[in-house]
């Protein structure tokens, strides 16, 4: 039988402690106020100094993940806050977020598709054009049509050279976004009602006396819905088929399959602040291994379906050598496949901590 863990959600535990009130949101938020300005006041120490690029790279981390949590908890106890200055808010966060990400996300694509080009083309010589980390790569199968290799391996520089160009021009795009949107005056408000929240936590009359846990509580009901709406029975093969279909069509819409994961990746990092927030500011949260593998199986899922994409859309580059188009193919159907691998591991994580939370 699994072994039961103690949730702090769970109106079973009540026993376990105090009751988590609107103080301990207050307290939450405060902190991860006060975060935010540490990570601001970091990057803007490191900016200019010899080992900017580095520490500012780590200050953007840190001022993403503190800007998620405070939005996370305005979206998930919002019934506890002044409800103007919440929508008011929620979006600026985002923002900031989602700019802040997008060089880093980039990066780590272009990272991803070099590594997976070197271990389909069967050739230790593959240049990783942007010193991209990469293993070594397993010999081209026996059974495998020399041809076929052939081609693999002479498109998979082009393909590499490819993908370097568009990803790089994005990442170099992404990167004036982030510096511009810094120095903005949009920033700049922000950052300073992230101050006011430092010390000042725009709490309801009667939200010091209200229980944490049932807003917490339909967090986590919130995510049971949309797992249970998920295709766990086709995700539970080795290798979905529908994954493929329409992969390189001129539509350039994320691939429908993907939409309804990546919202399931959304409600459970919601859940996870949720229960973050329920814990207190002191940062005593229950690490849930299982939710932990499971969160990290979607954002494989995440960052393999922006890969497929990526892929399909360098392969319609038009007048592009058959060869490198069909590398390109190669690698779509590659990352469709990391696709499928990153929702069965997602599976057996949920399994286990269903059979766990019985």
């Amino acid at each position: 039988m699994a072994q039961q863990h103690l949730d702090p959600t769970d109106p079973r535990s009540r026993h376990a402690g105090p009751v988590p009130t609107g103080d301990a949101l207050a307290g939450y938020l405060r902190a991860q106020a006060t975060e935010f300005l540490r990570a601001l006041r970091l990057h803007r120490e490191t900016g200019s100094g010899a080992n900017g690029s580095e520490g500012s790279a780590e200050a953007a981390r840190a001022l993403r993940r503190s800007a998620r949590r405070v939005s996370a908890s305005l979206h998930t106890f919002q019934p506890l806050l002044d409800s103007d200055w919440c929508e008011a808010m929620r979006p600026e966060l985002a923002w900031v977020s989602g700019t802040l990400a997008m060089e880093h996300a980039y990066t780590a694509r272009l990272e991803r598709l070099l590594a997976a080009l070197h271990r389909l083309s069967g050739s230790a010589a593959f240049p990783a054009q942007t010193g991209a980390r990469v293993t070594e790569a397993p010999s081209p199968k026996a059974g495998a049509p020399a041809q076929e290799r052939g081609n693999l391996t002479v498109g998979a520089a082009k393909a590499g050279a490819l993908l370097d160009r568009q990803l790089t021009l994005a990442r170099t795009r992404a990167h004036s976004t982030a510096l511009q949107a810094l120095g903005s005056s949009r920033f700049h408000a922000v950052a300073d009602r992230v101050a006011v929240l430092a010390s000042e936590v725009p709490l309801t009359k009667t939200a010091g006396a209200t229980d944490l846990r049932p807003l917490s509580t339909a967090a986590q009901d919130r995510l049971a819905d949309a797992v249970a709406a998920l295709p766990l029975v086709v995700a539970g093969h080795p290798y979905n088929a529908a994954a493929l279909v329409h992969g390189l069509s001129p539509d350039t819409v994320p691939h429908p399959q993907d939409a309804p994961w990546h919202q399931v990746r959304l409600l459970l990092r919601l859940h996870r602040y949720a229960r973050e927030a329920v814990s207190g500011p002191q940062g005593n949260a229950v690490v849930d291994l299982r939710l932990l593998a499971a969160g990290q199986a979607l954002n494989r899922h995440r960052d393999a379906s922006e890969a497929s994409a990526s892929a399909a859309q360098a392969a319609r580059t038009p007048r592009i050598a058959p060869a490198t188009a069909y590398a390109l193919g190669v690698l779509h159907a590659d990352q469709r496949h990391e696709v499928e691998a990153a929702r069965f591991a997602f599976q057996q994580a949920w399994q286990k901590e269903t059979v766990g939370a019985s």
